[in-house]
């Protein structure tokens, strides 16, 4: 029988994230298999002058959370996580993402904010200038680390735009060429092995922003060829099992927003009627049977 395990965040207590583990627990043990849901203050991995010591994972890992430093030491004994360590990191940070997507994938144009490391430092007004005459206005600005919406901004003046830019100096932060046509509603693509698996578009009547947690809601659609193909040449590039691609509506064709790897499935699900926990099982009972063999296991 093949044994894994299920990692979450010990401090995280959303019910989505709770739902999440219980309904990949519930397919792996459809699908035969026994796995553990195990949070990350288990204090089971550490570094030691000895080498690296771990309590029984199993075979795998389904790991949904964004602790890199346990995701690092787990791979290091040789267990397989979903996603890989660096596919985590890198959907972690959002200009790190626009960075490995640059050249691969349509998207907004994108610039960073020099990074401030003195607290009583003050962002000049002249700043503010510099990004409007590259991206104009409004602007959309987005901490680096976040998600579900959080950390996003939309500057609509110049005043707005040197307002942020001085509450979020200690912030790893980017800024973001506003896409009109795609003003509170985008579409998210699941993929599921490099492949498209479900699509929904989310829309929101009362924010700029779409996402499910701040009031969006989401409907089912058919994903027109180009996203489809986008959406799976980002996540091949980035190197996820599974994830969630999020596409801007553009006035020339499909941007992407977002990569996120950990993406809740509980609205997908509901509004398409597709099964994605079961579908996320299989890709990985597909890859660890194909590593078994492979080593003669």
């Amino acid at each position: 029988m093949m044994k894994g395990t299920i990692l979450v965040n010990a401090y995280a207590d959303m019910p989505s994230l709770t739902e999440q583990a219980s309904r990949l627990k519930e397919e792996f043990t459809k699908a035969g298999a026994k796995v553990s849901v195990v949070k990350n203050d288990d204090y089971s991995a550490l570094c030691a002058k000895r080498g690296l010591l771990t309590k029984d994972y199993g075979d795998f890992v389904v790991y949904l959370d964004k602790d890199k430093y346990l995701a690092r030491i787990l791979e290091k004994t040789g267990i397989r996580l979903f996603n890989r360590a660096a596919a985590i990191e890198t959907c972690d940070d959002k200009m790190i993402t626009h960075v490995a997507l640059s050249g691969v994938v349509p998207m907004p144009e994108t610039i960073p904010a020099p990074l401030c490391y003195t607290n009583n430092a003050v962002i000049k007004p002249e700043e503010a200038d510099k990004v409007i005459s590259v991206l104009g206005l409004p602007v959309v600005v987005k901490e680096s680390f976040g998600s579900r919406g959080k950390g996003v901004y939309l500057a609509r003046t110049k005043e707005e735009l040197h307002s942020l830019m001085n509450v979020l100096k200690g912030k790893p932060v980017l800024y973001q060429k506003f896409v009109e046509e795609s003003a509170g509603r985008d579409m998210r693509i699941i993929v599921i092995g490099g492949k498209c698996f479900a699509a929904m578009e989310r829309r929101s009547d009362a924010d700029f922003r779409s996402n499910i947690d701040l009031g969006g809601k989401g409907y089912a659609v058919t994903p027109p060829d180009e996203y489809v193909a986008l959406a799976e040449k980002a996540a091949t590039a980035l190197g996820l099992d599974y994830c969630g691609v999020d596409l801007l509506y553009g006035k020339d064709g499909p941007l992407l927003a977002e990569v996120n790897s950990n993406a809740f499935f509980r609205e997908a699900e509901r509004v398409t009627g597709r099964n994605v926990a079961r579908a996320y099982v299989a890709r990985v009972l597909d890859v660890m049977s194909s590593k078994n063999v492979r080593e003669g296991l």
